[in-house]
Protein backbone atom coordinates (compact mmCIF):
# COMPACT_ATOMS: atom_id res chain seq x y z
CA UNK A 1 0.00 0.00 0.00
CA UNK A 2 1.15 4.03 -0.47
CA UNK A 3 2.50 4.78 2.84
CA UNK A 4 1.95 7.90 1.88
CA UNK A 5 -2.11 7.86 1.73
CA UNK A 6 -1.80 6.24 5.18
CA UNK A 7 -5.12 7.25 7.14
CA UNK A 8 -4.15 5.78 10.42
CA UNK A 9 -3.17 8.20 13.10
CA UNK A 10 -1.20 7.28 16.20
CA UNK A 11 -0.65 9.92 18.17
CA UNK A 12 -1.32 12.21 21.36
CA UNK A 13 -4.59 13.65 21.65
CA UNK A 14 -4.59 13.24 17.82
CA UNK A 15 -8.37 12.37 16.79
CA UNK A 16 -8.44 9.08 14.58
CA UNK A 17 -9.96 8.92 10.74
CA UNK A 18 -13.31 7.73 12.41
CA UNK A 19 -14.10 8.56 16.09
CA UNK A 20 -16.23 5.36 16.60
CA UNK A 21 -17.79 4.16 20.04
CA UNK A 22 -18.20 7.42 21.56
CA UNK A 23 -21.73 8.36 19.78
CA UNK A 24 -23.22 8.60 23.40
CA UNK A 25 -20.83 10.55 25.22
CA UNK A 26 -20.88 13.20 22.31
CA UNK A 27 -24.58 13.29 22.17
CA UNK A 28 -24.69 13.81 25.68
CA UNK A 29 -22.62 16.93 25.57
CA UNK A 30 -24.74 18.28 23.04
CA UNK A 31 -27.63 17.61 24.38
CA UNK A 32 -26.24 20.03 27.61
CA UNK A 33 -25.31 22.98 25.81
CA UNK A 34 -28.88 22.79 24.31
CA UNK A 35 -30.57 22.32 27.39
CA UNK A 36 -28.43 25.17 28.88
CA UNK A 37 -29.42 27.20 25.91
CA UNK A 38 -32.52 26.96 26.57
CA UNK A 39 -32.56 27.85 30.17
CA UNK A 40 -32.19 24.25 31.35
CA UNK A 41 -28.57 24.07 32.78
CA UNK A 42 -27.10 20.85 33.20
CA UNK A 43 -23.98 19.22 35.55
CA UNK A 44 -20.51 19.43 33.96
CA UNK A 45 -19.02 16.20 32.56
CA UNK A 46 -15.69 13.78 33.51
CA UNK A 47 -14.10 11.35 31.25
CA UNK A 48 -12.23 9.27 33.17
CA UNK A 49 -10.34 6.34 31.83
CA UNK A 50 -6.57 4.79 31.25
CA UNK A 51 -4.42 5.92 28.94
CA UNK A 52 -4.69 5.26 25.38
CA UNK A 53 -8.76 5.63 25.75
CA UNK A 54 -9.00 8.58 23.44
CA UNK A 55 -10.44 10.83 26.21
CA UNK A 56 -8.56 14.26 24.94
CA UNK A 57 -9.86 13.44 21.79
CA UNK A 58 -13.53 13.39 23.39
CA UNK A 59 -12.27 17.01 24.98
CA UNK A 60 -11.07 18.44 21.64
CA UNK A 61 -14.72 17.41 20.47
CA UNK A 62 -16.63 18.58 23.24
CA UNK A 63 -14.68 22.20 22.30
CA UNK A 64 -15.80 21.50 18.54
CA UNK A 65 -19.77 21.23 20.13
CA UNK A 66 -19.94 24.55 22.34
CA UNK A 67 -17.83 25.85 19.15
CA UNK A 68 -20.78 25.20 17.23
CA UNK A 69 -23.35 26.78 19.10
CA UNK A 70 -21.34 29.84 19.53
CA UNK A 71 -19.89 29.41 23.03
CA UNK A 72 -16.34 30.35 23.98
CA UNK A 73 -13.91 27.55 24.72
CA UNK A 74 -10.92 27.47 26.91
CA UNK A 75 -8.49 23.86 27.29
CA UNK A 76 -6.16 23.58 29.96
CA UNK A 77 -3.72 20.84 31.45
CA UNK A 78 -3.14 19.84 34.48
CA UNK A 79 1.02 19.57 35.63
CA UNK A 80 2.19 16.49 37.47
CA UNK A 81 3.97 18.47 40.60
CA UNK A 82 7.72 17.45 39.58
CA UNK A 83 7.04 19.45 35.51
CA UNK A 84 8.68 23.00 35.48
CA UNK A 85 6.51 25.97 35.48
CA UNK A 86 3.42 23.94 37.27
CA UNK A 87 3.86 26.99 39.66
CA UNK A 88 3.07 29.20 37.12
CA UNK A 89 0.45 27.39 35.02
CA UNK A 90 -2.18 27.28 37.75
CA UNK A 91 -6.28 26.27 37.71
CA UNK A 92 -6.97 29.94 38.86
CA UNK A 93 -4.29 31.71 35.72
CA UNK A 94 -6.20 29.47 33.23
CA UNK A 95 -10.02 30.13 34.65
CA UNK A 96 -9.00 33.97 34.62
CA UNK A 97 -7.19 33.56 31.29
CA UNK A 98 -9.96 32.10 29.57
CA UNK A 99 -12.46 34.23 31.52
CA UNK A 100 -10.54 37.74 29.99
CA UNK A 101 -10.57 36.04 26.49
CA UNK A 102 -14.55 35.92 27.03
CA UNK A 103 -15.29 38.80 28.56
CA UNK A 104 -12.79 40.86 26.53
CA UNK A 105 -15.06 39.70 23.09
CA UNK A 106 -18.29 40.08 25.14
CA UNK A 107 -17.80 44.05 26.00
CA UNK A 108 -17.05 44.54 21.48
CA UNK A 109 -21.27 44.91 22.13
CA UNK A 110 -22.00 47.53 22.63
CA UNK A 111 -25.51 46.27 23.72
CA UNK A 112 -23.62 43.99 26.33
CA UNK A 113 -20.83 46.62 27.27
CA UNK A 114 -21.52 47.69 30.64
CA UNK A 115 -22.24 43.96 31.61
CA UNK A 116 -18.82 42.57 30.55
CA UNK A 117 -16.51 45.95 31.70
CA UNK A 118 -19.07 44.75 35.37
CA UNK A 119 -17.63 40.85 34.67
CA UNK A 120 -14.31 42.48 33.93
CA UNK A 121 -13.81 44.70 36.78
CA UNK A 122 -14.44 41.48 39.14
CA UNK A 123 -11.76 39.54 36.81
CA UNK A 124 -9.46 42.42 37.52
CA UNK A 125 -10.23 42.08 41.11
CA UNK A 126 -9.61 38.21 41.25
CA UNK A 127 -5.95 38.80 39.01
CA UNK A 128 -4.80 41.42 41.44
CA UNK A 129 -5.79 39.36 44.64
CA UNK A 130 -3.82 36.24 43.34
CA UNK A 131 -1.06 38.13 41.27
CA UNK A 132 -1.71 36.91 38.01
CA UNK A 133 -0.66 38.15 34.61
CA UNK A 134 -2.62 41.07 33.22
CA UNK A 135 -3.27 41.50 29.62
CA UNK A 136 -3.25 45.10 28.40
CA UNK A 137 -6.50 45.36 27.26
CA UNK A 138 -7.81 44.52 30.46
CA UNK A 139 -5.86 47.14 32.03
CA UNK A 140 -7.91 49.81 30.14
CA UNK A 141 -10.77 48.18 30.19
CA UNK A 142 -11.73 48.20 33.87
CA UNK A 143 -10.63 48.81 37.61
CA UNK A 144 -10.74 46.35 39.91
CA UNK A 145 -14.27 45.73 41.59
CA UNK A 146 -13.42 46.31 45.58
CA UNK A 147 -15.42 43.63 47.21
CA UNK A 148 -15.49 40.81 44.93
CA UNK A 149 -13.14 38.17 43.92
CA UNK A 150 -10.62 39.53 46.21
CA UNK A 151 -11.78 37.81 49.63
CA UNK A 152 -8.28 35.93 49.89
CA UNK A 153 -10.51 32.57 49.43
CA UNK A 154 -9.91 30.67 45.99
CA UNK A 155 -12.95 28.85 46.50
CA UNK A 156 -15.07 32.65 46.84
CA UNK A 157 -13.35 34.60 44.58
CA UNK A 158 -13.17 32.13 42.26
CA UNK A 159 -17.62 31.61 42.51
CA UNK A 160 -17.36 35.37 42.07
CA UNK A 161 -15.46 35.07 38.88
CA UNK A 162 -17.32 32.29 37.10
CA UNK A 163 -20.64 33.64 38.50
CA UNK A 164 -19.94 37.11 37.14
CA UNK A 165 -18.41 35.08 33.87
CA UNK A 166 -21.86 33.61 33.53
CA UNK A 167 -24.10 36.56 33.67
CA UNK A 168 -22.31 38.08 31.20
CA UNK A 169 -22.15 35.04 29.30
CA UNK A 170 -25.87 34.38 29.23
CA UNK A 171 -26.56 37.71 28.40
CA UNK A 172 -25.40 37.12 25.48
CA UNK A 173 -27.00 33.69 25.00
CA UNK A 174 -24.24 31.87 24.54
CA UNK A 175 -21.91 29.89 27.12
CA UNK A 176 -18.16 29.55 28.19
CA UNK A 177 -16.70 25.94 28.10
CA UNK A 178 -13.24 25.25 30.60
CA UNK A 179 -11.86 22.10 29.23
CA UNK A 180 -9.47 20.58 31.80
CA UNK A 181 -7.15 17.35 30.64
CA UNK A 182 -5.13 15.52 33.07
CA UNK A 183 -7.45 16.49 36.25
CA UNK A 184 -6.14 13.63 38.90
CA UNK A 185 -2.99 15.93 38.51
CA UNK A 186 -5.09 19.19 40.44
CA UNK A 187 -4.17 19.35 44.02
CA UNK A 188 -7.07 18.61 46.60
CA UNK A 189 -7.43 22.52 46.84
CA UNK A 190 -7.96 23.19 43.77
CA UNK A 191 -10.63 20.54 42.77
CA UNK A 192 -12.83 21.52 46.57
CA UNK A 193 -12.23 24.93 44.71
CA UNK A 194 -13.77 24.20 41.35
CA UNK A 195 -16.37 22.35 42.79
CA UNK A 196 -17.67 24.92 45.19
CA UNK A 197 -17.13 27.26 42.36
CA UNK A 198 -19.17 24.94 39.97
CA UNK A 199 -21.89 24.45 43.13
CA UNK A 200 -22.55 28.18 43.30
CA UNK A 201 -22.65 28.56 39.26
CA UNK A 202 -25.04 25.77 39.14
CA UNK A 203 -27.47 26.90 41.84
CA UNK A 204 -27.31 30.49 39.64
CA UNK A 205 -27.97 28.57 36.56
CA UNK A 206 -25.50 30.61 34.48
CA UNK A 207 -23.97 28.75 31.46
CA UNK A 208 -20.67 27.92 32.55
CA UNK A 209 -19.45 24.44 31.91
CA UNK A 210 -16.45 21.94 32.83
CA UNK A 211 -15.48 18.97 30.54
CA UNK A 212 -12.36 17.38 32.51
CA UNK A 213 -10.50 14.30 31.65
CA UNK A 214 -8.48 11.88 33.86
CA UNK A 215 -7.51 8.42 35.29
CA UNK A 216 -9.97 6.26 36.82
CA UNK A 217 -8.90 7.20 40.18
CA UNK A 218 -10.19 11.01 39.29
CA UNK A 219 -14.19 10.11 40.61
CA UNK A 220 -12.69 9.30 43.84
CA UNK A 221 -10.97 12.44 43.99
CA UNK A 222 -13.87 14.54 43.16
CA UNK A 223 -15.80 13.22 45.73
CA UNK A 224 -12.91 13.27 48.57
CA UNK A 225 -12.69 16.87 47.58
CA UNK A 226 -15.96 18.15 48.44
CA UNK A 227 -18.99 15.63 49.45
CA UNK A 228 -21.46 16.74 46.89
CA UNK A 229 -18.39 16.52 44.13
CA UNK A 230 -20.31 13.86 42.78
CA UNK A 231 -23.35 15.37 42.10
CA UNK A 232 -21.71 18.17 40.40
CA UNK A 233 -20.88 15.97 37.48
CA UNK A 234 -22.32 13.82 34.78
CA UNK A 235 -19.17 10.84 34.96
CA UNK A 236 -18.60 8.53 31.73
CA UNK A 237 -16.20 5.81 31.69
CA UNK A 238 -13.93 5.86 28.57
CA UNK A 239 -12.76 2.31 28.01
CA UNK A 240 -11.74 0.14 25.03
CA UNK A 241 -14.10 -0.34 22.40
CA UNK A 242 -16.49 -2.82 22.14
CA UNK A 243 -15.19 -5.41 19.18
CA UNK A 244 -18.07 -4.01 16.45
CA UNK A 245 -16.85 -0.40 17.53
CA UNK A 246 -13.14 -1.44 17.36
CA UNK A 247 -13.93 -3.15 14.27
CA UNK A 248 -15.18 -0.02 12.38
CA UNK A 249 -12.26 2.16 13.75
CA UNK A 250 -9.96 -0.73 11.38
CA UNK A 251 -12.32 -0.77 8.54
CA UNK A 252 -14.52 2.88 7.61
CA UNK A 253 -10.68 4.68 7.59
CA UNK A 254 -9.43 2.53 4.25
CA UNK A 255 -13.02 2.22 2.26
CA UNK A 256 -12.86 5.59 0.73
CA UNK A 257 -9.71 4.28 -0.90
CA UNK A 258 -11.59 1.19 -2.16
CA UNK A 259 -9.91 -1.37 0.43
CA UNK A 260 -11.13 -3.32 3.02
CA UNK A 261 -10.00 -6.18 5.68
CA UNK A 262 -10.21 -9.81 5.45
CA UNK A 263 -12.71 -11.11 8.58
CA UNK A 264 -9.79 -13.39 9.69
CA UNK A 265 -7.28 -10.27 9.73
CA UNK A 266 -9.96 -7.90 11.46
CA UNK A 267 -9.96 -10.21 14.25
CA UNK A 268 -6.27 -10.56 14.93
CA UNK A 269 -5.71 -6.70 14.59
CA UNK A 270 -8.68 -6.15 16.86
CA UNK A 271 -7.45 -9.06 19.35
CA UNK A 272 -3.52 -7.47 19.05
CA UNK A 273 -4.66 -4.02 20.16
CA UNK A 274 -7.29 -4.94 22.79
CA UNK A 275 -9.70 -2.80 21.26
CA UNK A 276 -7.99 0.92 22.62
CA UNK A 277 -8.28 3.34 20.53
CA UNK A 278 -4.87 4.29 20.17
CA UNK A 279 -3.14 1.07 20.05
CA UNK A 280 -5.94 0.29 17.13
CA UNK A 281 -4.63 3.39 15.05
CA UNK A 282 -1.06 2.25 15.93
CA UNK A 283 -1.81 -1.90 14.63
CA UNK A 284 -3.82 -0.09 11.36
CA UNK A 285 -0.50 2.24 10.47
CA UNK A 286 1.61 -0.65 10.71
CA UNK A 287 -0.73 -3.26 8.54
CA UNK A 288 -1.28 -0.69 5.86
CA UNK A 289 1.67 0.09 5.58
CA UNK A 290 2.80 -4.26 5.32
CA UNK A 291 -0.21 -5.16 3.23
CA UNK A 292 0.98 -6.22 -0.13
CA UNK A 293 -2.74 -5.56 -1.72
CA UNK A 294 -3.63 -4.45 -3.81
CA UNK A 295 -7.24 -4.22 -2.38
CA UNK A 296 -7.52 -6.12 0.86
CA UNK A 297 -5.59 -6.52 3.96
CA UNK A 298 -5.15 -9.74 4.62
CA UNK A 299 -3.78 -12.33 7.74
CA UNK A 300 -0.55 -12.48 6.86
CA UNK A 301 0.04 -8.62 6.66
CA UNK A 302 -1.46 -8.08 10.00
CA UNK A 303 1.22 -10.64 11.21
CA UNK A 304 3.97 -8.79 9.78
CA UNK A 305 2.92 -5.93 11.28
CA UNK A 306 2.31 -6.72 14.45
CA UNK A 307 6.25 -6.82 15.49
CA UNK A 308 6.30 -3.29 14.13
CA UNK A 309 3.23 -2.22 16.22
CA UNK A 310 4.76 -3.59 19.10
CA UNK A 311 8.18 -2.15 18.52
CA UNK A 312 6.47 1.14 17.93
CA UNK A 313 3.92 1.34 21.32
CA UNK A 314 7.27 0.12 23.32
CA UNK A 315 9.53 2.49 21.78
CA UNK A 316 7.65 5.29 22.74
CA UNK A 317 3.78 4.98 24.25
CA UNK A 318 5.29 2.73 26.63
CA UNK A 319 8.78 3.43 27.27
CA UNK A 320 8.54 6.89 27.81
CA UNK A 321 6.55 6.17 31.00
CA UNK A 322 8.27 3.43 32.13
CA UNK A 323 11.26 5.55 32.13
CA UNK A 324 9.79 8.07 34.35
CA UNK A 325 10.11 5.62 37.17
CA UNK A 326 12.44 5.44 39.82
CA UNK A 327 14.79 2.49 40.27
CA UNK A 328 12.58 1.18 43.02
CA UNK A 329 9.45 2.02 41.02
CA UNK A 330 10.42 0.11 37.79
CA UNK A 331 10.75 -2.62 40.85
CA UNK A 332 7.84 -2.24 41.67
CA UNK A 333 6.29 -2.15 38.16
CA UNK A 334 7.83 -5.30 37.64
CA UNK A 335 6.05 -7.18 41.07
CA UNK A 336 3.28 -5.91 39.25
CA UNK A 337 3.51 -7.22 35.80
CA UNK A 338 4.65 -10.90 36.97
CA UNK A 339 1.17 -11.11 38.79
CA UNK A 340 -0.59 -9.95 35.53
CA UNK A 341 -2.76 -7.28 33.91
CA UNK A 342 -4.21 -6.28 37.52
CA UNK A 343 -5.36 -4.56 39.21
CA UNK A 344 -3.64 -6.58 42.49
CA UNK A 345 -3.48 -6.12 45.97
CA UNK A 346 -1.25 -4.02 47.68
CA UNK A 347 0.22 -6.90 49.75
CA UNK A 348 0.16 -9.30 46.77
CA UNK A 349 3.06 -6.76 45.42
CA UNK A 350 4.79 -6.34 48.47
CA UNK A 351 4.93 -9.86 49.27
CA UNK A 352 6.51 -10.00 45.56
CA UNK A 353 8.75 -7.52 46.14
CA UNK A 354 9.66 -9.23 49.37
CA UNK A 355 9.38 -5.95 50.92
CA UNK A 356 6.66 -5.04 54.07
CA UNK A 357 3.52 -3.17 53.07
CA UNK A 358 4.64 -0.41 54.74
CA UNK A 359 8.12 -0.56 53.19
CA UNK A 360 6.74 -0.92 49.28
CA UNK A 361 4.16 2.08 50.38
CA UNK A 362 6.77 4.78 48.91
CA UNK A 363 7.06 3.15 46.26
CA UNK A 364 3.50 2.85 45.11
CA UNK A 365 2.57 6.46 46.43
CA UNK A 366 5.42 7.98 43.91
CA UNK A 367 4.24 5.73 40.80
CA UNK A 368 0.68 7.65 42.06
CA UNK A 369 2.11 10.49 41.74
CA UNK A 370 3.58 10.55 38.32
CA UNK A 371 0.33 8.75 36.96
CA UNK A 372 2.33 5.39 36.37
CA UNK A 373 -0.17 3.96 38.63
CA UNK A 374 -3.57 4.49 40.11
CA UNK A 375 -5.68 3.20 43.22
CA UNK A 376 -8.80 1.69 41.90
CA UNK A 377 -9.66 1.01 45.52
CA UNK A 378 -8.29 0.93 49.10
CA UNK A 379 -5.09 -1.77 49.34
CA UNK A 380 -5.08 -2.31 45.64
CA UNK A 381 -2.84 -0.65 42.80
CA UNK A 382 -3.68 -0.76 39.11
CA UNK A 383 -1.74 0.05 35.55
CA UNK A 384 -2.70 3.32 34.16
CA UNK A 385 -1.82 2.26 30.72
CA UNK A 386 -3.57 -0.80 29.06
CA UNK A 387 -1.11 -3.84 28.53
CA UNK A 388 1.60 -2.42 30.32
CA UNK A 389 2.09 -5.34 31.99
CA UNK A 390 3.07 -7.28 28.87
CA UNK A 391 5.51 -4.36 27.85
CA UNK A 392 6.94 -4.84 31.28
CA UNK A 393 7.03 -8.59 30.63
CA UNK A 394 8.29 -8.27 27.28
CA UNK A 395 11.48 -5.99 27.86
CA UNK A 396 12.60 -8.45 30.65
CA UNK A 397 11.91 -5.98 33.13
CA UNK A 398 10.05 -8.15 35.31
CA UNK A 399 12.75 -10.52 35.82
Amino acid sequence: MDKRANPFRPGAGARPPVLAGRERELEDFDVAVHRYMLGHPERSILLSGLRGVGKTVLLRECERIAGASGWEFHSFEAGRDDEAGRDDDSLAGFLATGARAALLRYSRSARLKERARNALAVLRSFQVCWKLPEGNELVLAANPAFGRADSGSMGRDMIDLLLALGEAAAERRTGVLFTIDEMQFLSKRELSDLCMALHKVSQNAVPVMVAGAGLPSLPGLVGDAKSYGERLFSFRTVNSLPQADARRALVDPVSPAGLSWESDALDEAVDVSGGYPYFLQEVGRCAWNAAEGPDAIALADVRRATPEALRSLDDGFFRVRFDRATDGGRSYLGAMAALGAGPHRSQEVADRLGKSVAAASALRGNLIKKGLCYAPRPGYVGFTVPLFDDFVRRTGEAD
